[in-house]
């Protein structure tokens, strides 16, 4: 039952070239910082990511991205990464774009067992209709768009088809967790972390604080540790490098 692992670096040691990884984090809160470095550290490759956005200026999934490891993004957000963007319209790299609540379901249905659902999100529009730039040939045009998919009405109002998502590994952050993998995350960071870790058949968690079994009171855990099959704890200095997008502050008068 105990799934710490010694290392960060021990705990990515068998993701494979080519593996689909479900990683946490929303912006840059709560993102699994430390594992990711050591996922470039390790030299994978022609990596499938899903995850709501793919990092910030040189941080998070960014450092994957600027390296050439990413091949397919599966996200919901591109953000400010002026890198992401490039390597998109370059076809260098391939995205599927889709509503960011339908990006959650998706996680959460293929943690579940639940292999498909219907929603309105989308619906009248190219996710639903098919048509959504997948990948750009480098010459302004497309090389492969996204596919139709089936709508159909549920009490007079149409509904589309989504497909749940389940990866190979997941990497997430976790304010707190104990030997047996059961997490809790504080505030933003809960939004994607524990639907990314449902959704990945292995399932890595870097913790800020390691606590002993027991001492997280069951009405507070997040995520049960069954979801959850390595738990990597970080250092004190780990824990504290969080970093700001956009810092904003306001002028005190003297």
């Amino acid at each position: 039952m105990d799934k710490v692992a010694p290392t960060a670096a021990e705990a990515v040691a068998d993701v494979h070239d080519g593996a689909s990884i479900a990683v946490g984090g929303f912006g840059l809160s709560g993102v699994p910082t430390v594992l990711i470095q050591a996922l470039l550290n390790r030299g994978a490759t022609d990596l499938s990511v899903v995850s709501n956005n793919c990092g910030a200026m040189d941080t998070g999934l960014s450092v994957l991205l600027s390296a050439g490891r990413i091949s397919r993004v599966t996200g919901s957000y591109i953000g400010s990464n002026e890198e992401f963007a490039r390597q998109y319209l370059a076809g260098e790299l391939e995205l599927e774009l889709i509503p960011q609540g339908s990006l959650a379901e998706r996680l959460r249905a293929g943690g579940s067992g639940i292999p498909a659902f219907y929603t309105p999100a989308g619906v009248g529009t190219q996710v639903a209709e098919g048509g959504l730039p997948w990948r750009y040939d480098g010459r302004g045009g497309v090389a492969v768009a996204s596919p139709p998919k089936e709508v159909r009405g549920f009490d007079g109002v149409p509904h589309v088809l989504e497909h749940a998502i389940t990866t190979d590994f997941a990497l997430v952050r976790a304010a707190r967790g104990d030997r047996h993998g059961n997490l809790v995350f504080r505030r933003a960071a809960r939004n994607f972390n524990p639907l990314a870790a449902m959704a990945g058949r292995t399932a890595v968690a870097e913790v800020e604080e390691l606590v002993e079994p027991g001492e997280i009171d069951p009405d507070h855990v997040h995520l049960p540790g069954v979801f959850v099959q390595r738990v990597v704890p970080l250092t004190p200095e780990q824990a504290a490098d969080k970093r700001i997008e956009k810092r904003t502050v306001t002028e005190v008068d003297a």
